[in-house]
């Protein structure tokens, strides 16, 4: 697998005459987004003016929802052929350069089987994704795409709204293992949030998790993770002390809230990162460094996972 720096390398070598003609359509398109979402606004603006005689306090909040749910909508329309080219032209050949055995479909996405097979959540009434990428690195097959799971909930007159359960990054890797029972490593919200008592306790009491508390003898983990398993023999002969270091070392990597489940012949893990990660900028230049290092970056560590824990080599022949 090509490094950060090989990358680097393609996407302002090989792809600088692309991302010259993309930037002066972000330009272009980052000015008629400005003037259309003047114009809505006024329009809009005007309307609830007209209206506000005949307004009670429902109303007001079904109009805003109203205006978000349209402006998002025409968003989405003006930024659609941008959004394409951006995705056709340069996340393509960079995932494909990175290794030739991947594929990119930017218009699918995890299947909600796999999502909630992992455990790792809640199952949600409502999902969307993009950006599928499967392939295979050192004979390790690979999945993985942007996924949006959401909570429905209603209100004592009906109204329905939605609560965000995951939004990021999901993956899931194959295993040459098949594991017996359920092993979850979870972030550890609690202790971080109430401290080592209070969070023992609420770790202990496995609120919302099923599987017994697994403990740990790696300290440094225990402060970023906590860890739930059906067997725990299973769990620690999982989690080896190599094991723990490499998803401590991907975490910090990510700098964001890491969860792995280990289930049947699969190792899913979710980042957390409450944004579609690889969108094009609209109102930053593509051209800019910090642009293109988190495109690479975000990339480079999701395929770097089997090489990152070592999925390909046998970690746990005693299982």
């Amino acid at each position: 697998m090509k490094s950060v720096s090989e990358l680097t390398d393609f996407y302002y070598k090989t792809l600088h005459p692309v991302l010259q003609d993309l930037e002066r359509d972000r330009e272009q398109l980052k000015k008629r987004v400005v003037n259309v979402g003047i114009i809505y606004t006024i329009i809009a603006a005007l309307i609830f003016f007209a209206l506000s005689g005949y307004m009670s306090g429902d109303f007001i909040v079904g109009y805003g929802i109203f205006y978000f749910i349209v402006g998002s909508f025409i968003y989405k329309s003006l930024i659609s052929d941008y959004r394409g080219d951006f995705k056709t032209k340069v996340m393509k050949p960079l995932i494909e350069e990175i290794d030739h055995t991947f594929r990119y479909i930017p218009e699918l996405h995890i299947g909600i089987e796999q999502f909630n097979r992992s455990n790792l959540f809640s199952h949600p009434d409502r999902h969307s994704g993009n950006d599928l990428v499967k392939g295979k690195i050192d004979g390790v097959n690979l999945t993985f795409s942007d996924f949006h799971a959401e909570k429905e909930h209603r209100d004592s007159k009906g109204r329905r709204s939605y609560s965000t359960i995951f939004q990021g990054l999901f993956i899931v890797s194959d295993f040459h293992k098949h594991f017996k029972g359920q092993t979850l490593v979870l972030p550890d919200f609690a202790q971080s949030t109430f401290g080592d008592m209070i969070g023992s306790f609420l770790q202990s009491n496995n609120f919302g998790v099923k599987g017994e508390l697994v403990k740990m003898d790696s300290p440094e983990f225990e402060k970023e993770f906590v860890v739930y398993g059906s067997d725990q023999v299973e769990a620690r002969y999982i989690l080896t002390p190599t094991l723990m270091e490499k998803i401590l070392h991907y975490k910090k990597h990510s700098g964001h809230p890491v969860y792995v489940s280990f289930k049947g012949n699969n190792i899913f893990m979710a980042i957390e990162y409450n944004k579609d990660l690889f969108e094009p900028a609209v109102f930053s230049s593509l051209l800019e460094y910090k642009v293109a290092m988190e495109y690479l970056k975000t990339l480079h560590l999701s395929l770097g996972i089997v090489e990152e824990l070592k999925l390909n080599q046998k970690l746990w022949s005693k299982i």
